[in-house]
């Protein structure tokens, strides 16, 4: 074969045509994503909502089981069309528990601005249970979509937001009640006359983020029951009935809630835990969520893949009277409809507090006298239950210190000296107590007490012991024992020193020493002494006749 034949051969099919046909197959029927993010606090009432936008079963809320709470919630369903034959979206829902910055900061991981800000609704949660945090949680969730959409403020991202805020204004603007009448194709509903946005309207929302207000349990509005606490009517405390001024507070509310979604472009609704108001939230939400672009200034669609029609549209009307089924859908409201619901409303003033708080530092913290806010709190004031206080800290003085300080009054008064209680008072005028010898007074001694222990001691006759020992004669009409009694000895001795002089004697080595030759003196020594041994007499003379003839005897 020459070059010319193989040059004009085909060329070689690639290698990826069968995957490049499967490829253009599967996005021609792909199925649209669409993101739903539902914001709010605890308890308010998210895991209802996001049952009901799903249809899938409700929480069981009478299980006694602990709820499991994530730091960020999801779940998905897909969203069938009337006949449930063919698959329109499929619906993915994100939850995030709180507003504290460690659940918001995970948003921006799984739902980036860039990537999903053209198919996220946001809906923002709002518990009539606690009427007073409505403003609170408002501006706290509506700063952070705020800051949600700036991300790191790429130049695409800018892009990106500017398109779809004129997308959302687009429809703002085109917004018309529904009617029983066949809805027209997307290109001739933009054909009539485009009007302005009235005053306080859509003035932030800087991404044009279609936001969905929804205060739940609003079946316990009217609930006017005694119970007291979170839950237990709901205006908390300030419920004092259904009349005038019950009517007049509620509708209050609602209005300054409409006046703040007026300014982003947000709907508004009040939800129950039965079915229809919920359904009419789903419908509703995924009305927003096919919203179709912006048309061209010539008439023509931005974007050639985009819907000759909306795909699920919303048929239900307004409603503004129903206090417990409220529908005010983004684009229908305005100051004027604000103010003929209840007379002596100022939207515009409003409106202007609410300015004061996003622009303030004072009115960032609540604190601000002129900010929205603030003076929602003397509408309705906070009943919600309040921590225990905690008892003052008592700081106790050492005890060092104490004592430092009572030291001299404790021993300038002998009443007050802590060791008196330990001392056994002594009175002196009181007869000595037999059975007490030591040094706690003289009257303590007892002296026949200690005459009769010594004789215990020693198994012989106490009389004749101490008179052995102290060398005393016995003799006719002398008393028993020198010792014995509380007279003073014939010496003029005191009772102390002769029983001093008793144990001295019986210590003294001396006296021991000389053994029985000491006490063995001469006839005319020992003619005076009473025997060792013998009956103890009382007589006079008798006695001493005995023991000389004795002696004379031996």
């Amino acid at each position: 074969m020459d070059e010319g034949s193989r040059s004009s051969s085909p060329d070689a099919p690639p290698q990826d045509l069968w995957l490049s046909i499967l490829d253009s197959v599967s996005s021609s029927r792909s199925i649209p994503a669409k993101n739903v993010l539902v914001l709010g606090q605890p308890s308010t009432g998210k895991s209802t909502l996001v049952s009901a936008l799903l249809q899938k079963p409700a929480v069981d809320s009478n299980n006694d089981e602990p709820r499991v709470d994530f730091a960020l919630g999801y779940d998905w369903a897909d969203i069938r069309d009337e006949g449930e034959e063919d698959i329109l979206t499929r619906l993915s829902v994100y939850t995030v528990p709180s507003s504290a910055p460690s659940y918001t900061a995970l948003v921006s991981h799984f739902l980036s601005p860039l990537s999903a800000l053209t198919h996220t609704a946001v809906v923002i949660v709002l518990d009539w249970t606690r009427p007073w945090t409505f403003l609170e949680e408002l501006h706290t969730w509506l700063t952070w979509i705020e800051r949600w959409v700036q991300a790191d403020g790429a130049h695409e991202l800018q892009v990106l937001r500017e398109e779809h805020r004129e997308r959302w204004q687009a429809h703002l603007q085109h917004y018309s009640e529904p009617s029983i009448e066949p809805l027209p194709t997307t290109s001739s509903a933009f054909q009539g006359t485009i009007l302005p946005l009235g005053p306080g309207t859509f003035t932030h929302n800087v991404a044009g983020v279609p936001i969905i207000v929804v205060c739940t349990k609003a079946d316990l509005i009217d609930d006017n029951s005694d119970l007291v606490g979170v839950g237990a009517s709901g205006m908390g405390g300030i419920v004092k009935g259904k009349g005038d001024e019950w009517e007049e507070r509620t509708d209050g509310v609602m209005q300054i809630l409409r006046t703040v979604c007026l300014k982003y472009g947000a709907a508004l609704f009040y939800t129950t835990p039965g079915p229809t108001t919920l359904n009419i939230l789903r419908q509703y939400t995924l009305h927003v969520l096919f919203v179709p672009p912006a048309p061209a200034p010539d008439g023509a669609l931005d974007g050639v893949a985009a819907p000759a029609r909306n795909p699920f549209p919303f048929l239900h009307k307004p409603n503004t009277l129903d206090r417990d089924r409220i529908v005010v859908p983004a684009g229908w409201d305005s100051w004027g409809k604000i103010a003929v619901l209840r007379d002596g409303f100022d939207a515009k003033a409003w409106g202007e507090a609410w300015e004061y708080d996003l622009s303030s530092e004072s009115g960032a913290s609540g604190r601000s006298e002129g900010g929205a806010r603030k003076q929602y709190a003397v509408l309705v004031p906070d009943q919600g239950l309040k921590p225990t206080p905690l008892p003052q800290f008592n700081n106790p003085t050492p005890e060092q210190a104490f004592l430092a300080k009572n030291y001299d009054e404790n021993t300038r008064r002998a009443d007050r000296d802590p060791r008196g209680m330990f001392r056994s008072p002594v009175d002196t005028s009181a007869p000595p107590t037999a059975g007490l010898v030591g040094p706690l007074g003289s009257t303590s001694f007892s002296l026949p007490t200690v005459e009769r222990a010594l004789a215990e001691m020693e198994g012989g006759s106490t009389g004749t012991t101490l008179g052995v020992g102290m060398g005393f004669s016995k003799r006719a009409g002398a008393p028993t024992s020198p010792i014995i009694g509380s007279a003073p000895s014939p010496t003029g001795q005191t009772q102390h020193e002769v029983l001093q002089n008793f144990f001295k004697s019986l210590l003294n080595t001396k006296d021991r020493g000389a053994g029985p030759s000491s006490s063995a003196v001469s006839p005319g020594a020992t003619a005076g002494k009473a025997p060792p041994t013998g009956p103890r007499t009382s007589g006079g003379g008798g006695g001493q006749a005995d023991v000389g003839s004795g002696a004379d005897d031996g």
